[in-house]
């Protein structure tokens, strides 16, 4: 047999069915640490919904929002980026006796996409028709055994310790799952400025903060449930990716709108945006922080997959990334009590952004 460490794809064949072969690839699971266990929804046959099963073993919604060509939203395509992103190298498949070949052919270009480790579990004695041809010609293992099936699962893993998304609430923080986080550098978010995208060629320096003030930093705490909360509400990568990047540029969405599909770099890590009138901070680059990497590279991957022109959110969607932040309960500093009287939107947007504009109509009263 080859070694489950060099190992690529496999087949485990459990003839009886056997309650302990799906048990232990069931404990296996552990996306914190790179494996995936895929349990198919019984009595679907679409390669959309395993897509969305897939997503939901991810930790995401099975669903993408927005209107897509011929009304088909791009969840493998999804699926993919988030399966690099967060550096899965282990998806494990149950029931896969019960896939055809448009599914298992789905998987094997997955498979090819990301380079990650494939085990199948069939749980009969013989594969099928559609495993026969799907396997044909491949280099893959198989086995009996259950010891062997359980190194092709992955080692049980132990609990995530420390500050992981399970422990996102640290005593004395004020974050609270369940709860709205407040944070200033989504202030801007709903900001009227209007920055021209750059067209050609631009590698901007590091921004200054001349024009605004610097957003400020989250929290370890913050940062940390901020993240939780975008992963769990939307499996579209420049979605989460779009709101993960307010939080640490505090840059608008006319801002956030302008990054291209080859706007971020991994080393070193920098998201740039653009603004070629210099409207409001020019075109610059912002460092990333060490939680948002893991979304802007999703986004990255989803824009090469789908031939996307933007890397982050499109230029109308600024709608659905405040659905998503209510959605996440992410919200900007809200107007005190007496003066929410006449709003009965669950989140102020525009509150900074109406005091900004009411401290400038005030200025020549006050020379």
């Amino acid at each position: 047999m080859t070694p489950p460490s060099t190992l690529r794809l496999a087949v485990v064949l459990d003839a009886g069915d056997d309650a302990a072969f799906t048990h232990s690839a069931l404990a296996a699971h552990a996306p914190h640490a790179g494996r995936i266990t895929l349990h198919p929804a019984p009595g679907t046959t679409s390669d959309t919904a395993l897509a969305g099963d897939l997503l939901f073993a991810l930790g995401k919604p099975a669903h993408l929002p927005g209107r897509f060509p011929h009304g088909r939203p791009p969840l493998w395509k999804a699926a993919s980026a988030w399966t690099s992103a967060r550096a899965v190298t282990r998806l494990t498949v149950l029931r896969a006796h019960l896939l055809d070949d448009r599914r298992l052919q789905r998987l094997l270009a997955l498979w090819r996409q990301t380079g990650i480790h494939l085990p199948l579990v069939v749980h009969r004695p013989r594969l099928t028709a559609a495993l026969d041809r799907t396997l044909a010609g491949l280099s893959h293992t198989r086995t009996t055994i259950l010891t062997a099936a359980r190194a092709l699962y992955g080692d049980v893993p132990a609990p995530p310790t420390g500050a992981g998304p399970a422990a996102a609430v640290t005593v004395g923080t004020g974050v609270e799952p369940g709860r709205w986080l407040t944070l200033s550098p989504l202030d801007r978010l709903v900001s009227y400025d209007s920055p021209s995208p750059c067209t050609g060629p631009c590698n901007p320096d590091l921004i200054d903060w001349k024009h605004r003030p610097a957003p400020t930093p989250l929290t370890p705490a913050q940062a940390e449930e901020a993240a939780r909360r975008i992963h769990t509400v939307t499996a579209h990568p420049q979605l989460a990716a779009a709101l993960a990047a307010t939080l640490f540029t505090g840059a608008s969405f006319q801002q956030l709108a302008t990054a291209r599909s080859d706007d971020f770099h991994d080393a070193p890590v920098l998201l740039a945006l653009h603004d070629q009138a210099r409207f409001t901070d020019g075109c610059a680059t912002h460092p990333v922080p060490p939680w948002a990497i893991v979304f802007l590279r999703a986004a990255t991957r989803y824009a090469h997959l789908t031939q996307a022109t933007h890397l982050l959110a499109g230029p109308g969607e600024r709608p659905t990334v405040l659905r998503l932040a209510e959605t996440a309960g992410l919200r900007p500093p809200q107007p005190p009590g007496a003066e929410r009287v006449d709003r009965q939107d669950a989140v102020v947007w525009d509150w900074c952004e109406v005091q900004e504009a009411h401290g400038y109509y005030r200025l020549p009263a006050t020379r």
